[in-house]
């Protein structure tokens, strides 16, 4: 059983998928850096606020007795648009990935074979009649 661990393991695919992964959360905290940083403050100019502290506040708390708002009920629905943003920049360069490495492998798959000269046989005949017409 450990036998066929260590294979499946050590798989080239596998190795792909997991190097695929590293990169790929190391690509979102890229995205989700870009969008806080750059995409939310750019909208926020728009809405006079910025867009991950948008919040719809559906029942307002109460000050306790240091001054400290308790039981406010929120929905954040900046921070979801936020990172709807995020999912749709990832998805968008996921998918240009994707497309180039097809587009690879179709030219691959299409690169012409070279051409088949004559055979062995065919240039023995061709040097035989040759022969012959001397």
């Amino acid at each position: 059983m450990l036998k066929e661990f260590k294979e499946f393991a050590l798989k080239g695919s596998l190795l792909d998928i997991a190097v695929g992964f590293v990169m790929g959360a190391a690509f979102k905290s890229v995205v989700t850096s870009f969008t806080a940083g750059i995409v939310s403050p750019l909208i926020g100019l728009l809405l006079k606020s910025d867009l991950k502290d948008l919040k719809w506040i559906v029942r307002e708390g109460v000050a306790n007795a240091e001054g400290v708002v308790e039981g406010t009920v929120a929905v954040l629905y900046g921070a979801f648009i936020t990172n709807i943003i995020d999912f749709i920049i990832v998805a968008f360069v996921m998918f240009l990935i994707v497309k180039a490495v097809n587009k690879l492998k179709k030219e691959e798959e299409e690169a012409p074979a070279p051409p088949a000269g004559p055979s062995q046989e065919e240039l023995l005949a061709e040097i035989r009649d040759l022969l012959a017409k001397k």
